[in-house]
């Protein structure tokens, strides 16, 4: 993947591995700068290939770069892939509460960055909540 490197071993779900773990999955260059576009296209593509932990990382970079009126909303999707790596590794009540403070952070959200289809956040955040 584009702007990937091992920085620290973690598994495909974000678990950390032992130094030379084969399981090891490439995380995200710390010197990283993306913008709207770039970290959204990231989030999604490793959303598909399952791998939440990573696009909570994106969005997480992206919050502490992002300008002030978007930051709301970075962090309601770096929260959106906390909750969905919670699901992944089986704790679907953290994912179900991390999903439900996602959702009151997003309503919070004054500016929502063009890319960003968060309609499709919205829905996957209501669908872990019981």
């Amino acid at each position: 993947m584009v702007g990937t490197t091992v920085t620290r071993p973690r598994d495909r779900l974000g678990r950390p591995l032992a130094p030379g773990d084969t399981a090891a999955v490439a995380g995200l260059d710390p010197d990283l700068t993306l913008d709207d576009a770039q970290a959204w296209a990231m989030t999604v593509e490793f959303i598909d290939q399952g791998l939440p932990f990573h696009a909570h990382e994106v969005c997480e970079m992206r919050w502490r770069q992002c300008p002030d009126a978007t930051r709301l909303t970075w962090q309601a999707l770096a929260q959106w892939g906390a909750a969905l790596t919670h699901e992944a590794r089986g704790y679907p009540d953290r994912a179900a509460r991390v999903a439900a403070k996602a959702l009151v952070t997003m309503a919070a959200a004054s500016s929502i960055p063009e890319p960003v289809d968060i309609e499709r956040v919205r829905e996957s955040c209501r669908v872990l909540i019981p």
